[in-house]
């Protein structure tokens, strides 16, 4: 790890955007990307969220950021030394490490012997940093070594911004400890306590913690674009989606499926025309990045010309449970699974779709044989009565 990049993740955090991040620094944007993925790789926590638009600090980066701030103030001091720099040097933290040995031993020999390095590996390793920061900071003598004054200042700026990393890493290690034995299954977001997912979900939290009570079960639940994203970048270590299409490179199980009704108010008759309440009614989605907005929006394509597409009034809400309010007080429509809604008393008014518009649940997790023993556990729990 590196200066250069600490710095720029610093910054991506405080401007919630790694574009107005790398103009700051005079970086290319892909390079700030790269960054911010290499210090999560490292700390093996993630950092930062898309959220429409902008960039959002994670809790855990959020908890962090005192740290980077550190790193980015004692990184700005040592630009300083090499005569007003304005951006930190291009220096590697193992290197600053081993420049605060050299001068707490008061010897290359024994410095490099301590670092288990050659002793020329060392000083050449020193004489890279002296030219990255633009100082010398050791002075050579048959008596051994000491630093400049430019030395003492670096020394100083070099050991806060390894208590600042020792502090960055101890909190990565701890959460690691922590959820190395919790599995993680990140799920689509039930519609409400009395809906099908909810009680399936309650029937695995039981069911889990009596068949594995040393592996502690963590549930989340958001929109399927994020549970594909959370599985890719490990967030996740099983998914549970709301629909049957997921990327190849992962594997996944069919845990059932719910037929979709159109639904509206209460007053609204059994024998209407779906097209023509389309047309007539606003209509209450969820999000696009959704499984159950996808299928809406193929029946949508299948049910109306482009024209009368074009003329909707839809309403996107991404709350299944204000969604539902809508329908039933306030007259809207929305496409949503018929087993769920019929546990509503008294539920609203059903139209049920045609058998080729259903909400499809899978299970889905990365390829490889822990992930797929927890995955038949989880199969037989979901799928239980």
């Amino acid at each position: 790890m590196d200066l250069p990049a600490l710095c720029l993740v610093q910054s991506i955090l405080e401007q919630r955007g790694i574009r107005r991040a790398a103009a700051l620094a005079g970086r290319p944007a892909s390079s700030a990307s790269a960054a911010l993925r290499r210090v999560e790789a490292a700390l093996s926590v993630p950092l930062a969220r898309r959220d429409g638009q902008a960039l959002v600090p994670t809790l855990e980066a959020q908890a962090r950021l005192p740290h980077f701030t550190e790193i980015a103030r004692a990184a700005a001091g040592l630009a300083a030394l090499g005569h007003g720099a304005a951006t930190p040097p291009a220096v590697s933290l193992p290197a600053l490490a081993r420049f605060a040995a050299t001068a707490r031993a008061g010897s290359i020999n024994a410095a490099a012997r301590s670092l288990g390095l050659g002793q020329p590996q060392l000083t050449r390793q020193l004489s890279h940093l002296e030219a990255a920061v633009g100082r010398t900071l050791l002075e050579r003598s048959a008596n051994g070594i000491s630093c400049t004054a430019a030395g003492l200042e670096a020394l100083a700026l070099a050991e806060r911004i390894a208590t600042a990393w020792d502090a960055l890493s101890a909190a990565s290690a701890e959460r690691f400890r922590r959820s190395a034995a919790t599995w993680r299954l990140g799920t689509v977001i039930p519609f409400g306590h009395e809906s099908e997912i909810a009680a399936m979900l309650a029937r695995l939290a039981v069911g889990w913690r009596a068949a594995r009570p040393r592996q502690p079960l963590f549930l989340a639940s958001t929109t399927a674009d994020e549970l594909v994203s959370g599985l890719k970048n490990r967030r996740f270590d099983l998914v549970l989606l709301d629909t049957d299409r997921y990327p190849a490179e992962f594997d996944g199980r069919l845990i059932g499926r719910s037929r979709l009704a159109l639904a509206g108010p209460r007053t609204l008759g059994r024998s209407q025309d779906v097209a023509a309440l389309l047309r007539q009614r606003p209509i209450a989605v969820p999000s696009p990045r959704s499984g159950l907005r996808q299928m809406t929006d193929r029946f949508l394509e299948a049910t109306l010309s482009p024209a009368e597409r074009a003329r909707l009034t839809l309403v996107e809400v991404d709350s299944i449970p204000v969604i539902i309010n809508l329908v039933l007080d306030h007259g809207h429509l929305s496409i949503l699974p018929e087993h769920s809604l019929a546990n509503i008393a008294p539920p609203p008014a059903l139209l049920p779709l045609d058998e080729a518009y259903q909400q499809s649940l899978s299970l889905v997790w990365p390829r490889d044989a822990l992930s797929r023993q927890a995955a038949d556990v989880m199969t037989a729990l979901l799928s239980a009565p």
